[in-house]
């Protein structure tokens, strides 16, 4: 077949052709009917996620935790928290995923401990305490803090501890003391853990935050540290490199000349980063993820293609359009009412086609929407109940609140998976912690495997194509039709292979005015195949016309 490879290129890394799946434990499958999925219940699902297509699978934290940001707070990274099992469960996940050819990525949060981790434990005891540097601490006087820093979640970055005399620093809840990466003694606790985890078998780690470890609170500054790649490349030397690994960094600071250090192709780094340009393309300039702005399709393709054309040869694209902090993509960017489905297929035809490693949150492969509760005691995630809290107080009203919470609450991503139309949506035999979404009955894992036009069957054949097809990874990348409001379109190309992707990103008729090379080339996939073949097998594109959020990819050449 034309452009297709069997094995990979010799200076080609397992990731560039891998597809990963990213599960958010304590919502996925719950084993033992106490409303928190676990790692037993994952275990379960492997088959699942095999049949899928994934080669890895990213953890959110499972170490155990007090679960003040829902195990973001870690309070021992070498053992399990008990609500998702043990520590030889885990080892468990690991050797299962491995027999099905899949790795196990895990979740790292360096930045910060919880403050019931030994270590903080032994800094709060005394200033000489060998633990004490552990953690950023400025001297003061109570209620006069060092200065005027915010925490992300709301309120001062500083918190006084009176047997000490002293602030600590804390970016996130005050359960959250910020780690003192100036200090040589905590890196090397650090490393000594990452190898620990190697030991057990795991495939890679996604780092939590990683751009805000090099901070200066005094001058302010917290992501994109002085020291912070210092940091980084003795880390990965340290860890990283002694094993082949797949490597993330999340750096919501990033732009392109950074993230080319992070994923440089000599592995000094990462392998890849997060980078959250085009997520912030739906809130006002200057403002907060809740102050919601239009949508503009002609700004996300601009985006994406910078992303796409400045790390091409010289780093690497972590692609993804959700995971358990954003909103489901398809409620964002899609229709998530009467084009569901086949805007849910355009969307990862978009994303899939790129150059990079594609990322899938749990639920994405179904088609998994936002959901609306319709009073605040529904919703569980920290960042929301103080967003809520905050604007009501500010004078903001209720339902403009809502409407931002609709729209943007980590909680949309964090409902229990929908794996059949049985009660809690086959998640747990007691009461979720977190309620299901209502429309479980229409959108489902069990329905979905059932019918070759579903969404998860799209995904599948995606996942796929990047391992028969070369241009995937090595391909050039080039936008086509830049101003145009409704059509999101580009080729890759590598050698005499040439890829289409082409979509609508509308729900009307849009006019696509292509070279006719493409009305021969081999369609790889079509977002609404199945439609077209009970229509007698119209295909509206090669007319020049494409139908509402319709997509698909054109293979042209030798290969």
């Amino acid at each position: 077949m034309s452009g297709r490879t069997t094995e990979r290129k010799p200076d080609r890394k397992w990731w560039q052709q891998a597809v990963v799946y990213q599960i958010y434990p304590r919502s996925f499958q719950d084993s033992n009917g106490d409303g928190i999925g676990d790692i037993q219940g994952i275990i379960s699902r492997l088959d699942y996620l095999k049949e899928l297509g994934i080669d890895a699978i990213w953890l959110s934290p499972v170490y155990r935790s007090p679960q003040d940001d829902n195990g973001y707070d870690i309070s021992d990274y070498q053992d399990i928290d008990p609500m998702f099992g043990s520590l030889s469960d885990m080892e468990e996940l690991i050797a299962e995923a491995k027999e099905r050819g899949i790795r196990i990525i895990m979740d790292l949060v360096l930045n910060h401990t919880s403050d019931e981790h030994r270590w903080f434990q032994e800094a709060k005891k005394s200033r000489d305490n060998p633990y004490h540097d552990y953690y950023v601490w400025r001297d003061g006087v109570e209620g006069e803090l060092p200065n005027d820093m915010e925490a992300a979640f709301g309120g001062p970055a500083w918190e006084w501890v009176p047997e000490l005399q002293q602030y600590y620093f804390h970016q996130f809840s005050v359960k959250q003391p910020d780690l003192n990466w100036e200090n040589e003694k905590v890196r090397r606790e650090i490393y000594d853990m990452i190898l620990w985890w190697m030991e057990k078998g795991v495939g890679g780690f996604r780092l939590d935050v990683i751009d805000q470890i090099a901070k200066e609170p005094d001058r302010r500054i917290t992501a994109n540290g002085p020291r912070l790649h210092e940091f980084i490349r003795e880390m990965s030397r340290e860890t990283f490199q002694k094993g082949d690994l797949i490597t993330v960094g999340e750096a919501w600071g990033a732009d392109p000349e950074r993230a080319k250090l992070y994923s440089n192709p000599d592995g000094s780094e990462f392998s890849m980063v997060f980078q959250f340009e085009h997520i912030g393309l739906d809130q006002q300039e200057g403002k907060t993820k809740w102050d919601l702005a239009p949508l503009s399709l002609v700004k996300l393709k601009e985006t994406l293609a910078k992303w796409q054309v400045e790390l091409g040869g010289k780093g690497w694209n972590s692609l993804f359009w959700d995971n358990h902090d954003l909103p489901r993509i398809v409620s964002r960017w899609g229709d998530d009412g009467k084009y569901r489905t086949r805007s849910a297929k355009m969307l990862a035809c978009v994303l899939h086609g790129m150059q990079g490693t594609p990322y899938i949150f749990q639920g994405e492969e179904l088609g998994m929407t936002n959901v609306r509760f319709q009073d605040i005691s529904h919703y569980r995630d920290i960042e929301t109940l103080h967003l809520y809290e905050e604007r009501l107080e500010a004078g903001y009203d209720r339902d403009d609140v809502m409407a931002s919470i609709y729209a943007k609450s980590r909680d949309n991503a964090r409902t229990p998976m929908q794996w059949d139309d049985s009660r809690c949506a086959g998640f747990t035999a007691g009461e979720p912690w977190i309620e299901v979404n209502p429309n479980y009955r229409e959108i489902n894992a069990a329905a979905q495997m059932a019918d070759p036009d579903s969404v998860f069957r799209f995904y599948q054949k995606l996942v796929a194509l990047r391992k028969e097809h070369s241009v995937f990874v090595d391909g050039r990348f080039e936008l086509l039709f830049p101003e145009d409001e409704k059509i999101f379109a580009y080729t890759r190309t590598s050698g005499d292979t040439r890829l289409l992707v082409l979509a609508n990103f509308s729900g009307e008729d849009a006019v696509c005015d292509l070279p006719k090379e493409w009305a021969e080339g081999q369609v790889l996939i079509h977002s609404c195949a199945g439609e077209d073949k009970e229509a007698g097998g119209r295909s509206g594109w090669k007319q020049g016309r494409l139908q509402p959020y319709e997509a698909l990819m054109v293979l042209s050449g030798k290969g």
